[in-house]
């Protein structure tokens, strides 16, 4: 019987991978939640700094996630790291919380900001929104069935839009400051360094996701060659993008206007289109969250899939389609569940309680590295530069920001360890129970 694991075609390309990368990051945050960080920073400039300086680690470690894909170029990303280093307990938890809230939690969320554009950008009745929200979470599900090749083609299409969009977004910023944009990044001294860690929370936020093209490293061609420079290409395209678009806020709302709004993209684009412009950019945000949702189900179901391949979840998810070799019940079943948690309204509160969950779960990830350098002495075409250095620098860095997270936000924080840790009877009970199935 073949291994189900080793089943996938390998079908993207780094044209491909590299999308994935931008689209897995670029979701609605730049859109919608600059203001937060410009609340918590004292100029433009800093806020300018904290938007680079975050993208900067987060490239560190997609470099550590690039090495890490080219060791393992298969299916299951971080849960296939974790349980080779730290045991299968360490994978299973990580599971466990990507399927509880972290990927089915986000996906939910996202999917509702994108219902709540679409009515806008429409003029549809507030009734709505719930029924985008679950048509959304169907749509991006049944493209990827039949598969991956369709799959990719269509988050080609959604990644290309909302780099568009950006692009939009910056040239108006920019006409609209014209001379005056320079003046943005003015340096108030009385203001100078304020709340700056505070600033990293939202902005490494939405830098996250720079992880999911791993999962998928079984779908891809020379992985060893092709996902590194993929992670690479990807998230300098995105650090630029987040650095300009930010300029063009800015330019034209200045910071402490940036600061007041909740709206920005909309705000530049009303200025200059009038309604027509705030209505465009809904649209071109609905399309970014659309492309966001597709392609954290398409990266979860490979997570489930593995686990399933493992004897960690039901068996039925580790089946792939015999004809188009992808893992369509974990797809359904993450699908699934996100949709419940769309209908229940309990998302919002379970992706706060994870959030900070994804970026340990990146640090955990990272720190395999240090496993792999010392136990697998195979060749690989890749290897991060600066080792060990830059893991370390990556590691320490989100550990700050977990801390920070803990700290300002207990109660969130708590209740997502209490999540992950809800998972330790439950791998247990599933062994004890796996072990008299086969006795």
């Amino acid at each position: 019987m073949s291994n189900p694991t080793n089943d996938y075609r390998r079908s993207l390309g780094p044209w491909d991978a590299a999308l994935i990368v931008v689209g897995g990051i670029i979701g609605g945050g730049i859109f919608l939640n600059p203001g937060i960080a410009a609340q918590r920073t004292g100029s433009g400039l800093a806020l300018l700094l904290a938007w680079i300086g975050a993208g900067l680690l987060t490239l560190i470690g997609a470099l550590c996630y690039a090495e890490l894909g080219a060791r393992r170029p298969q299916a299951g990303g971080t849960y296939v790291y974790l349980r080779e280093a730290f045991g299968p307990l360490a994978g299973f938890l990580f599971g466990w919380t990507m399927l509880l809230v972290i990927y089915s939690g986000s996906t939910a969320a996202v999917a509702t900001i994108f219902a709540s554009y679409t009515v806008a950008a429409f003029a549809l009745p507030a009734s709505a929104a719930l029924p985008l929200t679950v048509g959304a979470l169907v749509f991006v599900a049944l493209i990827n069935l039949f598969g991956l090749r369709l799959g990719a083609q269509v988050q080609n299409l959604f990644a290309l839009l909302k780099l568009l969009a950006v692009a939009v977004l910056v040239g108006c910023g920019l006409y609209l400051a014209g001379a005056h944009a320079p003046a943005a990044l003015a340096v108030d001294p009385a203001r100078t360094g304020v709340g700056f860690m505070g600033a990293a929370l939202p902005v490494l936020f939405a830098y996250s996701g720079f992880t999911y093209l791993n999962n998928l490293a079984g779908e891809i061609d020379a992985p060893q060659r092709n996902l590194p420079r993929a992670l690479l290409i990807g998230m300098l395209v995105v650090i630029g993008a987040y650095a300009l678009v930010n300029l063009a806020y800015l330019a034209v709302l200045g910071h402490d206007g940036l600061a007041a709004s909740t709206a920005p993209a909309a705000q530049v684009m009303d200025r200059m289109f009038g309604p027509l412009g705030a209505r465009l950019m809904a649209v071109g945000i609905a399309i970014s969250t659309l492309g966001f949702c597709n392609i954290t189900l398409v990266a979860g179901a490979r997570v489930l899939q593995v686990m399933g391949a493992d004897g960690l979840f039901f068996g039925a998810v580790a089946r792939l389609h015999p004809r188009y070799h992808t893992p369509n019940v974990a797809l359904a079943a993450l699908s699934g569940w996100a949709i419940v948690l769309a209908l229940s309204g309990s998302y919002g509160a379970l992706l706060d309680y994870a959030t900070f969950g994804d970026w340990l779960a990146c640090a955990v990830g990272v720190a395999t590295l240090f496993w792999y350098r010392r136990h697998d002495r195979g060749e690989v075409r890749f290897r991060v530069p600066g080792y060990p250095l830059l893991p370390l620098l990556f590691v320490a860095a989100i550990g700050a920001v977990v801390v920070a997270t803990m700290r300002d936000n207990p109660r969130n924080a708590g209740i997502g360890v209490l999540i992950m840790l809800a998972g330790v009877p439950v791998y247990y009970l599933w062994r004890w129970m796996a072990a008299r199935t086969i006795r």
